[in-house]
């Protein structure tokens, strides 16, 4: 394996180096699509662009083109049609497709060159409001190369797999340009759900063994063999698969994910095939310590951290401990607030980032963390820590994550959105809503004063981190302050033969369960009859309007917070009769047939 810095990636040709997999993608088609791009791009007089591409091969030839071309970059978190209008003015040109924008002719390979090119990174950041930050090459170049000489042994040929986005600095940095300049195969898709992990290192697994197997066999079949030659060479023989299965399989697969996805990885997967990871990265957020112990336990190693901003770039990393590590060339301060400030070769030179972290630093440089200080809030005078406050709800045993927010509604008072563990979603369902909360209240009562307390509740089976391991408190603001779901979004909806089919997963925190029943939560049998008219009207063209009645209604089984059902839905135009059937896994809940016909006049 050959150390490319970023400079020299579209330099000269490499035909051994593989880019990317799925399809495969190798340097020099990857070096000649982007000096074409580059040409299009000087073509078209374009002085600053726009990249949206999934896939990381494609975003590497349109970045590294735009880099040749003297063209500024620009990468949105998002392809929405409002962050498009409202970057309108930022940029000339949006490639979310390279099809169009390759020309016959290339550019002459060159070096890149650190100061000239540029890139733009957008950032929602903790308030929700977009940030636009610059780098540089020189930023980005500094940041792989301390990447490598901190990891790049123990990684050695592997795999570089993920489930965060290269839109973003730490995707950017470990799913793309660092395995471009240590010649590390990347997986194009962004895998964001633990099977898709486990799937793709699988095949990356038994695609190594089965190529070293293969020629193994090819070399044997055209061997003359006998009797004597097979007990004289046995042992050898036997040495030398083990050692090309060891070879076979040490390019292995890395992981470069969030934890928000880590946080999901379950006992349903094959941890024993999966224990083969070289290492694991995450970042984003905090990686709970109960998850990082779990990863230990059935990896047999601790996931690396990795803190840091888009601003800054990474600050530091830890495997296991409390305390974090600076990166190379990383100093740290604190100011009068206790808040890092931070001074780093992946900022512009003589910057110093002051950030809201509060941390204590130790004697050997290493330093921890003590919650972010803009989300200290005042109410009535009192300074209320959020974090100290969400750390204190996580401690139940109920409570599988929390973020905290203030509402305001006349007098401020503060709201708390609940992720519940399986045993809060038990307490949920048998001793109800209001005995779950006020539970909750006490305990957080040891930890602060009565008007810290909750008085708002929104309840989850999980918080809705990004891709990212993001969640911008302006997001928590909004659950708090909207009211409590009356409807159900399918996870699913499939149709096979007239019939469709939908998956559904019923809202904890749903409130058709206020007063139905106070201790043992129900979903009332009207909501399921009007869920089955509401879903059939997003999916069934031409519904009659008007309701006009019931046939055959059956309820054969309660449902329940937190209840995964199946629905089916079909209507018979002629009779005029939607039909429809709940069940949970085998067990049939609910169902009937729902008169419709044409409104009249």
């Amino acid at each position: 394996m050959t150390w490319l810095p970023l400079t020299d990636l579209l330099l000269e040709a490499h035909p051994e180096r593989l880019v990317a997999l799925e399809p495969n993608l190798h340097q020099p088609e990857l070096r000649h699509r982007a000096l074409s791009l580059a040409a299009a791009l000087q073509a078209r007089g374009a002085q600053r662009v726009a990249l949206y591409l999934e896939d990381a091969g494609e975003l590497a030839v349109a970045l590294l083109g735009a880099w040749r071309a003297g063209v500024q970059v620009l990468l949105p978190a998002d392809a929405q049609a409002q962050t498009r209008q409202r970057l309108a003015t930022q940029v000339d040109l949006w490639l979310d497709s390279l099809d169009q924008f390759e020309a016959a002719t290339a550019l002459p390979g060159a070096r890149l060159q650190l100061d000239a090119c540029r890139l733009t990174l957008c950032t929602s950041g903790s308030s929700g409001e977009p940030k636009l930050i610059d780098k540089s090459l020189t930023q980005l170049a500094n940041e792989v190369e301390a990447l490598e000489q901190l990891w790049g042994a123990n990684l050695g040929a592997a795999t570089i797999l993920g489930s965060v986005a290269c839109q973003h600095i730490y995707g950017l940095l470990f799913r793309l340009l660092w395995p471009l300049c240590a010649g590390r195969p990347l997986y194009r898709r962004a895998l964001p759900f633990p099977e898709d992990l486990q799937q793709a290192s699988l095949a990356i697994a038994r695609g190594s063994a089965c190529v070293a197997s293969e020629e193994d066999a090819r070399r044997e079949e055209a061997r003359p063999w006998s009797l004597q030659a097979v007990n004289e060479q046995a042992e050898p023989l036997l040495n030398a698969a083990a050692s090309s299965a060891v070879a076979c399989a040490a390019p292995g697969f890395a992981w470069v994910a969030s934890p928000a996805l880590l946080k999901r990885m379950g006992d349903n997967l094959d941890w024993p095939a999966l224990s083969r990871v070289k290492q694991v990265f995450s970042s984003g957020g905090a990686l709970p310590a109960e998850a990082a112990q779990a990863l230990h336990e059935r990896l047999g190693q601790w996931p690396t951290e990795i803190y840091g901003s888009s601003e800054t770039g990474g600050i530091g990393w830890r495997q296991g401990d409390t305390a974090w590590q600076p990166f190379r060339g990383v100093e740290l301060s604190l100011d009068e607030t206790g808040a890092l400030r931070i001074v780093s070769p992946y900022l512009p030179a003589g910057h110093i980032e002051q950030s809201a972290d509060a941390a204590e630093i130790s004697a050997d440089g290493r330093f921890v963390l003590r919650g972010r200080l803009d989300r200290i809030v005042k109410l009535e005078e009192k300074r209320i820590s959020l974090p100290m406050l969400e750390q204190a709800l996580i401690s139940h045993d109920w409570v599988a994550d929390a973020r905290l927010g203030v509402v305001q509604e006349g007098r401020a008072f503060l709201g708390a959105v609940l992720a519940l563990s399986p045993s809060g979603v038990y307490a949920l369902r048998n001793q109800g809503r209001r005995t779950l909360t006020e539970t909750l209240r006490r305990h957080l009562a040891d930890h602060c004063e009565a008007i810290a307390l909750p008085r708002r509740w929104r309840l989850l089976l999980e918080l809705p981190y990004s891709s990212q391991g993001k969640l911008p408190q302006s997001q928590i603001d909004s659950l708090l302050t909207a009211p409590r779901p009356t409807r159900v979004e399918p996870v699913s909806a499939e149709e096979r033969d007239g019939e469709w089919h939908l998956q559904l997963q019923v809202p904890l925190d749903l409130a058709h369960f206020t007063g139905h029943f106070p201790q043992t939560p129900v979903l009332p049998g009207v909501v399921q009859v009007d869920w089955a008219q509401q879903l059939a009207r997003d999916l069934i063209a031409q519904l009659p309007p008007r309701f006009a009645g019931m046939e055959v209604l059956k309820f054969q089984q309660l449902v329940r917070p937190g209840d995964t059902l199946q629905l089916t839905l079909r209507f018979d135009a002629e009779r005029g009769k939607l039909y429809f059937a709940y069940h949970n896994g085998d067990v049939p809940c609910s169902s009937g047939r729902i008169l419709l016909e044409p409104s009249h006049g």
